[in-house]
């Protein structure tokens, strides 16, 4: 007969804090949002102090348009719906070795995308596209096995951001910037798209959770008409209609900018955590209403929406997710420390002296090079922070 020891001289074993590959490659959001955090800050030190080794075939403002539209923000919405997917299905879309496939595809893209070679650029155009179809067929798996069906337009907006990114390569190996600069706007549309989608679902949901007694819409039957219009304007810009460009996004940021007042910003201005996502929403939204403007004709400077688009309205929302839904998956308390705080300020800051170049000719550089370090500062900042907590077990 086995004996039952009554007590034992072991320690009781306890859960290890240690960095471990496991726990980073158990979410999307860890690794996809260091490597997109870092790559936007090497990307922009190279653009801004560092561009003569920015060599065709990817050379120069389209390598830096791409690899701040792809290579950093789309990187960013991959990793955040892949673990967005996880809580939609309860099946976690992509994980471990599937995973880091996904990871090494965009590190493979990256580097190739930096040499100037023919066949290197032709590899990293097929790793990046593999990139986003993985990242599409994962998410669209997860759903059909779950039967959630409510979410199928997520693969096919990821889907449609990966054939922009192909068409915008292509044009790049062609030299065609004029189809170059439609393939942009387009794969700026589908970004648009993705990011009023997920800002539209958890805005609402995670200022109603942290305020108490704000009761505001979540905004769904509007939102399929925001997204209604941006296909329009999708449709418009592949086939350069510029009058149907105007009319859609003129109504997608509408509502947008009528959804934000709803959602009474007000209510959230101590919450530096909410604030920031507010802030990153109202500019997207005023990004569509200068989209909208330039395609009706007004002279306003192309680089302005561009910027107020993808700069003051993606970067800012994804400063204030990286955070939050960090924060939120790590088991850590929800709340902007001194170090989070500075971060925002940091990129709010960037986004200023970026804008503000415009307008400025005889001082453009130095604001450009002002920017860029306020941009780096910020991206530094989050990763001197997260990446210690994105390699451990959730806390």
């Amino acid at each position: 007969m086995a004996t039952i020891p009554l007590y034992s001289l072991e320690e009781p074993s306890a859960r290890s804090d240690a960095p471990s590959l496991r726990a980073f490659l158990e979410l999307g959001f860890r690794p996809l949002y260091m490597a997109g955090m870092a790559w936007a800050l090497i990307a922009v030190a190279l653009w801004v102090y560092a561009p003569n080794v920015l060599i065709a075939p990817l050379g120069g403002i389209a390598w830096h348009a791409h690899e701040m539209l792809w290579g950093f923000i789309g990187t960013i919405a991959v990793g955040f719906l892949m673990t967005a997917g996880s809580n939609w299905t309860g099946i976690n879309p992509l994980h471990g070795k599937a995973l880091a496939v996904a990871l090494g595809l965009w590190l493979v893209a990256r580097v190739g995308f930096l040499i100037p070679n023919t066949l290197y650029f032709l590899l990293a155009s097929v790793s990046e596209l593999a990139f986003f179809a993985l990242a599409a067929v994962a998410m669209m798996r997860s759903l059909v096995r779950s039967k959630n069906t409510r979410n199928y337009a997520v693969p096919a907006l990821l889907l449609m951001l990966g054939v922009m990114d192909g068409l915008y390569l292509y044009a790049a190996r062609e030299g065609d910037y004029g189809w170059l600069m439609q393939c942009f706007n387009a794969g700026l549309t589908v970004m648009a798209m993705i990011a009023l989608l997920i800002a539209r679902r958890v805005l609402p949901f995670f200022a109603m959770r942290a305020t108490p007694n704000l009761n505001i819409p979540k905004h769904t039957e509007t939102g399929w008409v925001q997204l209604g219009a941006c296909a329009v304007v999708l449709v418009g810009l592949l086939f350069n209609a510029m009058l149907v460009v105007a009319i859609g996004a003129g109504l997608a940021g509408v509502i947008a900018l009528w959804q934000w007042v709803s959602w009474k910003p007000w209510a959230v201005r101590s919450n530096p955590l909410l604030w920031i996502l507010y802030a990153g929403y109202a500019s997207l939204g005023i990004g569509l209403l200068l989209m909208a403007l330039v395609a009706g004709g007004v002279d306003l400077p192309r680089v302005l929406l561009v910027h107020v688009v993808a700069m003051a309205g993606f970067s800012v929302l994804i400063m204030g997710m990286a955070t939050r839904t960090a924060l939120g998956h790590l088991g850590r308390p929800l709340v902007a420390d001194r170090r989070i705080q500075a971060g925002y300020w940091l990129m709010l800051a960037a986004v200023a002296a970026r804008l503000l170049a415009i307008f400025l000719p005889p001082a453009y550089t130095p604001l450009i090079h002002m920017a860029g370090l306020l941009w780096i500062a910020a991206m530094g900042l989050y990763l001197w922070q997260f990446v210690p907590m994105l390699v451990r077990p959730r806390w």
